[in-house]
Protein backbone atom coordinates (compact mmCIF):
# COMPACT_ATOMS: atom_id res chain seq x y z
CA UNK A 1 0.00 0.00 0.00
CA UNK A 2 1.31 3.45 -0.90
CA UNK A 3 2.10 5.72 2.05
CA UNK A 4 -0.47 8.45 2.66
CA UNK A 5 2.19 11.05 1.77
CA UNK A 6 2.24 9.86 -1.80
CA UNK A 7 -1.51 10.12 -2.08
CA UNK A 8 -1.55 13.74 -0.83
CA UNK A 9 -0.24 15.20 -4.07
CA UNK A 10 -3.68 16.05 -5.28
CA UNK A 11 -4.41 18.68 -2.69
CA UNK A 12 -5.67 20.20 -5.10
CA UNK A 13 -3.92 19.21 -6.77
CA UNK A 14 -4.56 19.96 -7.38
CA UNK A 15 -5.44 19.99 -7.33
CA UNK A 16 -5.34 20.48 -5.20
CA UNK A 17 -6.92 22.60 -6.88
CA UNK A 18 -5.68 22.52 -6.17
CA UNK A 19 -7.14 26.31 -6.69
CA UNK A 20 -8.18 29.17 -8.71
CA UNK A 21 -9.48 32.56 -9.71
CA UNK A 22 -9.97 34.89 -12.63
CA UNK A 23 -10.97 38.48 -13.08
CA UNK A 24 -9.59 41.18 -10.84
CA UNK A 25 -12.91 42.08 -9.26
CA UNK A 26 -13.68 38.49 -8.37
CA UNK A 27 -10.24 38.00 -6.88
CA UNK A 28 -10.57 41.11 -4.76
CA UNK A 29 -14.08 40.18 -3.65
CA UNK A 30 -12.87 36.74 -2.66
CA UNK A 31 -10.14 38.26 -0.50
CA UNK A 32 -7.44 36.44 -2.41
CA UNK A 33 -3.90 37.72 -2.72
CA UNK A 34 -3.74 38.79 -6.35
CA UNK A 35 -1.46 40.95 -8.44
CA UNK A 36 -1.34 42.01 -12.05
CA UNK A 37 1.68 40.55 -13.80
CA UNK A 38 3.33 41.76 -16.99
CA UNK A 39 1.26 41.16 -20.09
CA UNK A 40 -2.06 41.84 -18.33
CA UNK A 41 -2.59 38.44 -16.77
CA UNK A 42 -3.61 37.96 -13.14
CA UNK A 43 -1.63 36.03 -10.50
CA UNK A 44 -3.50 34.76 -7.42
CA UNK A 45 -1.95 33.01 -4.43
CA UNK A 46 -4.00 30.70 -2.18
CA UNK A 47 -3.24 28.12 0.48
CA UNK A 48 -4.96 24.73 0.37
CA UNK A 49 -5.34 22.45 3.39
CA UNK A 50 -6.24 18.82 2.83
CA UNK A 51 -9.67 18.10 4.37
CA UNK A 52 -10.50 14.60 3.11
CA UNK A 53 -8.71 11.93 1.11
CA UNK A 54 -9.58 8.37 0.12
CA UNK A 55 -7.38 5.93 -1.78
CA UNK A 56 -8.66 3.22 -4.08
CA UNK A 57 -5.67 0.91 -4.73
CA UNK A 58 -5.69 -1.63 -7.54
CA UNK A 59 -3.82 -4.08 -5.25
CA UNK A 60 -5.17 -3.46 -1.71
CA UNK A 61 -2.35 -4.12 0.72
CA UNK A 62 0.13 -4.49 -2.15
CA UNK A 63 2.59 -2.32 -4.02
CA UNK A 64 1.47 0.83 -5.87
CA UNK A 65 0.08 -0.02 -9.31
CA UNK A 66 -1.04 1.67 -12.48
CA UNK A 67 -4.69 2.58 -11.99
CA UNK A 68 -4.51 3.41 -8.26
CA UNK A 69 -6.81 6.35 -7.62
CA UNK A 70 -6.96 9.03 -4.95
CA UNK A 71 -10.03 11.23 -4.35
CA UNK A 72 -9.55 14.38 -2.27
CA UNK A 73 -10.98 17.65 -1.07
CA UNK A 74 -9.07 20.68 0.22
CA UNK A 75 -10.15 23.96 1.80
CA UNK A 76 -8.75 27.15 0.21
CA UNK A 77 -7.61 30.21 2.17
CA UNK A 78 -6.42 33.68 1.18
CA UNK A 79 -3.28 35.39 2.56
CA UNK A 80 -5.22 36.54 5.65
CA UNK A 81 -6.35 33.00 6.48
CA UNK A 82 -9.96 33.59 5.38
CA UNK A 83 -11.64 30.59 3.78
CA UNK A 84 -12.43 31.49 0.16
CA UNK A 85 -13.33 28.15 -1.42
CA UNK A 86 -12.47 24.52 -1.83
CA UNK A 87 -11.08 22.02 -4.29
CA UNK A 88 -12.16 18.53 -5.19
CA UNK A 89 -10.46 16.11 -7.51
CA UNK A 90 -9.01 12.77 -8.44
CA UNK A 91 -5.52 11.56 -9.32
CA UNK A 92 -4.88 8.28 -11.15
CA UNK A 93 -1.50 6.56 -11.12
CA UNK A 94 -0.17 6.18 -14.65
CA UNK A 95 3.37 5.01 -13.84
CA UNK A 96 5.00 3.39 -10.78
CA UNK A 97 8.65 3.32 -11.94
CA UNK A 98 11.04 6.31 -11.84
CA UNK A 99 9.30 7.86 -8.81
CA UNK A 100 5.79 7.44 -10.17
CA UNK A 101 3.40 9.68 -12.08
CA UNK A 102 -0.24 10.61 -11.68
CA UNK A 103 -2.74 12.36 -13.94
CA UNK A 104 -4.96 14.70 -11.89
CA UNK A 105 -8.24 16.49 -12.59
CA UNK A 106 -9.24 19.14 -10.02
CA UNK A 107 -12.06 21.67 -9.69
CA UNK A 108 -11.51 24.87 -7.69
CA UNK A 109 -14.75 26.28 -6.27
CA UNK A 110 -14.48 30.02 -5.56
CA UNK A 111 -16.87 32.91 -5.11
CA UNK A 112 -18.43 33.71 -8.49
CA UNK A 113 -17.45 30.48 -10.24
CA UNK A 114 -15.25 27.45 -10.65
CA UNK A 115 -11.95 26.64 -12.36
CA UNK A 116 -11.05 23.31 -13.96
CA UNK A 117 -7.40 22.22 -13.75
CA UNK A 118 -5.69 19.15 -15.20
CA UNK A 119 -2.20 17.73 -15.59
CA UNK A 120 0.54 15.31 -14.60
CA UNK A 121 2.34 15.13 -11.26
CA UNK A 122 5.71 13.34 -11.24
CA UNK A 123 7.71 11.85 -8.36
CA UNK A 124 4.74 11.16 -6.10
CA UNK A 125 6.20 7.80 -4.98
CA UNK A 126 9.57 9.25 -3.92
CA UNK A 127 10.24 9.57 -0.18
CA UNK A 128 9.77 13.00 1.39
CA UNK A 129 7.21 15.72 0.90
CA UNK A 130 4.99 15.63 -2.17
CA UNK A 131 6.68 17.27 -5.18
CA UNK A 132 5.87 20.68 -6.65
CA UNK A 133 3.94 20.60 -9.89
CA UNK A 134 2.42 22.74 -12.64
CA UNK A 135 -0.98 21.98 -14.16
CA UNK A 136 -3.04 23.71 -16.84
CA UNK A 137 -6.29 25.60 -16.37
CA UNK A 138 -8.67 24.08 -18.90
CA UNK A 139 -11.76 26.23 -18.34
CA UNK A 140 -14.22 27.54 -15.83
CA UNK A 141 -17.71 28.78 -15.02
CA UNK A 142 -19.20 32.09 -13.95
CA UNK A 143 -16.55 34.83 -13.71
CA UNK A 144 -13.99 32.20 -14.80
CA UNK A 145 -15.76 31.29 -18.03
CA UNK A 146 -13.14 30.54 -20.71
CA UNK A 147 -10.30 30.79 -18.19
CA UNK A 148 -6.84 29.72 -19.32
CA UNK A 149 -3.46 29.69 -17.61
CA UNK A 150 -1.65 27.50 -15.12
CA UNK A 151 -1.45 26.55 -11.46
CA UNK A 152 1.86 25.98 -9.67
CA UNK A 153 1.72 24.06 -6.37
CA UNK A 154 4.36 23.83 -3.63
CA UNK A 155 4.11 21.80 -0.42
CA UNK A 156 4.65 24.18 2.52
CA UNK A 157 3.72 21.80 5.39
CA UNK A 158 2.18 18.36 5.83
CA UNK A 159 -1.23 18.47 4.14
CA UNK A 160 -0.78 22.13 3.11
CA UNK A 161 0.11 23.57 -0.29
CA UNK A 162 0.59 27.04 -1.73
CA UNK A 163 -1.12 27.48 -5.09
CA UNK A 164 -0.02 30.20 -7.47
CA UNK A 165 -2.68 30.66 -10.12
CA UNK A 166 -1.58 32.48 -13.25
CA UNK A 167 -4.57 33.46 -15.39
CA UNK A 168 -3.75 34.52 -18.96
Amino acid sequence: MRPIRAACLGTATALVALLACAPVAAAAAAGTDSTRAEGGHRVITLTGRLAEQTRFPVNPGGAPAQGDRTVFRSILFDKDGKQVGETGGTCTTTRVDNGGAEECVVTYVLPDGQLSVQGMVFGNLNPGPPPSFDNGITGGTGKYDRARGSVHADTIATGTRRFTIDLD
